[in-house]
């Protein structure tokens, strides 16, 4: 079998190589650094195992043009970079990695929280150039303050345990109550809108699907308090960057807001003015409102740095070979999201 890997740096490529060949697995193994999408994806049409990162969008125009696939693995939890169900339509597995980076993302979160509580982006701006001053950096104690934590699975029950560890109240929203967390943690379970209305930090922990499109909006971003910390190390699109924009502008959001992702990150933004003229009108607007987050004082955004660790690599790449020898040699794939049977 034709295994393709792309978006593969040399030193995951060599752990790769050795594991596979360890499993015994018989395939023809080729790897790449750049994404697979619809611009390049004639040059591996006879690939029949894919496996990808986030920046790969594997459209149906890209299924359709690879006549021999049968199995997809996404090397990252999320999967809104596949057509899923056109996948599935055609017969193809699609599997992913979850679990690999629980801690990881939730150390992450709380590692954005603590440095929007205690100012660091403004204190190591100045103390970078020489100033020493400490006038406008006054942080607050996390100890005591809400914390409000939208989608309590694997990630964000382990932020849950760190805020409990720091002392914080906890407020949950989840279509599933877990009896655990409540025991453990003492989670309260509330509405969405009780959750922005009490909570002094609201962090977000939710796949990107349709119903978690724009979860926070215009609308609803007006029921947290002014002092209010909004951190997202989820998907972009679950926060709308409208209304993070019109909530600085206003003055609300005081407390900051720390973003691993949002919303037209795949617009760079200076230099892609430069050199296209062929953005949708949409997308420019939405980049021109992430320019003005990016270069608010009280923002921190990383890119998509939250699972970057080395632990959580090499355990993505096992996750991935694990996929594969579970379905090309014993028939019974693992981790998948499709119906589909090897």
């Amino acid at each position: 079998m034709k295994v393709y890997f792309f978006e593969i740096e040399d030193w995951e490529r060599l752990y790769l190589e050795k594991k596979i060949q360890d499993k015994g697995l018989d395939v023809e193994m080729k790897f790449f650094k750049e994404p697979l999408d619809e611009t390049n994806v004639e040059l591996y049409s006879d690939a029949e195992a894919i496996s990808v990162f986030i920046y790969s969008k594997i459209t149906r125009e890209v299924i359709d043009k690879m006549p021999n696939l049968k199995y997809i693995v996404t090397r990252s939890t999320g999967y809104d970079h596949i057509d899923v169900e056109y996948a599935e339509k055609k017969g193809i597995i699609v599997a992913n990695t979850p679990g690999y980076g629980n801690n990881t993302v939730a150390e992450y979160t709380f590692g954005l929280i603590l440095a929007l509580a205690r100012k660091f982006k403004p204190m190591i701006e100045r103390t970078s150039k020489g100033i020493f001053t400490r006038d406008g950096l006054t942080g607050i104690d996390l100890m005591g303050k809400t914390i409000g934590i939208i989608g309590l699975g694997h990630i964000g029950s382990y932020v849950a345990r760190i805020a409990h560890g720091f002392g914080m109240e906890i407020l949950g929203y989840d279509r599933h109550k877990r009896q655990e967390l409540i025991d453990k943690y003492d989670v309260k379970y509330v509405g969405l809108e009780d959750l922005l209305r009490y909570s002094h930090v609201v962090t977000l922990h939710v796949p990107y699907n349709k119903s978690t499109h724009h979860l926070i909006n215009k609308f609803n971003i007006k029921l947290m308090r002014l002092d209010a910390m909004l951190v997202n190390t989820s998907r972009g699109a679950v926060v709308e960057m409208e209304a993070i924009v019109e909530a600085l502008r206003e003055g609300r959001l005081a407390g900051g807001v720390g973003l691993d992702t949002f919303e037209a990150e795949d617009v760079i933004i200076e230099e892609e003015f430069l050199k296209r003229d062929d953005i949708p009108a949409i997308k420019l607007k939405k980049a021109m409102e992430a320019y003005y987050v990016l270069h608010a004082e009280n923002v921190i955004v990383s890119p998509h740095n939250a699972y970057n660790t080395k632990d959580a690599l090499y355990r993505i790449l096992d996750i991935t070979i694990e996929n594969l020898f579970s379905c090309l040699i014993e028939g019974k794939p693992k981790n998948i999201v499709t119906s589909t049977s090897c």
